[in-house]
């Protein structure tokens, strides 16, 4: 008689990911989002220990999701593990930080937006087009970050979908590691940038789907150069990292 199988009885294999009870995910994702507006919001401070059985307390669950929530917390380069001493939230930006992050995204989303205007599909057009349109009704970023959280997801949608249009995988992946919008909001809301960010994604979409590679990048630079100077305008730019705490 053949060896018992769990996926024959019905037993998902271990590495079917239905092995992940729906409640259990749940419970994860939600975790996650509130470490996340800790962290955004410095209610755990830039450079702070991140305790894991502190924190399990505090939101009143297991080790266990705080534990797989720090994990992806780390990948989106809002934590960081370090040997012998836990988790740690990552400083912020200093005003050099900030200028080299823009300098990246200078080098990358322009050329990523030139090769989405001669590859992209008609499948990711529609996408684009649908991401600035939910961009159109939320709120402009401001206050806390439960506030500004679909306006801040929704922008970086837009610059990995680019980044997806391209058809580079490895331009698209640059893009993304970037994590450049949890950065930038964590640093600064940028009050009143909302309605300009928009306006932007708008020009960017146009030569887009006009398939116009030169204006989509001239489109995408012009954005960028301008939310950088936005970032600069909000209180003179991000103190030196010795005084953020």
């Amino acid at each position: 008689m053949p060896p018992h199988s769990p996926s024959a009885a019905g037993v998902p294999d271990e590495g079917d990911e239905r092995s992940v009870p729906p409640v259990r995910q749940a419970l994860s994702d939600s975790v996650y989002e509130r470490i996340k507006a800790m962290v955004m919001d410095h209610e755990i401070a830039p450079g702070a220990r991140v305790g894991i059985e502190s924190l399990a307390r505090a939101l009143k669950v297991s080790p266990t999701p705080v534990r797989e929530a720090l994990a992806r917390l780390e990948s989106d380069g809002l934590v960081v593990k370090r040997a012998l001493s836990g988790y740690r939230a990552t400083e912020l930006l200093t005003r050099q930080g900030l200028e080299e992050l823009f300098e990246m995204r200078l080098l990358l989303e322009p050329r990523a937006a030139a090769l989405a205007a001669a590859n992209a599909t008609e499948a990711q057009l529609d996408g684009l087009e649908r991401i600035v349109e939910e961009m159109q009704v939320q709120p402009s970023p401001n206050g806390r970050y439960a506030s500004y959280r679909d306006f801040a997801a929704l922008d970086q949608r837009f610059h990995e979908a680019i980044g997806q249009a391209a058809h580079r995988p490895l331009l698209a992946d640059a893009v993304e590691r970037l994590h450049a919008h949890l950065h930038i909001f964590r640093l600064s809301k940028v009050v009143g940038a909302g309605g300009p960010t928009v306006a932007e994604h708008e020009r960017i979409v146009r030569a887009v789907l006009r398939r116009n590679p030169e204006r989509a990048a001239e489109a995408m630079t012009e954005h960028l150069t301008r939310s950088m100077e936005r970032q600069h305008d909000d209180g003179d730019g991000p103190a030196p990292a010795s005084s953020i705490r």
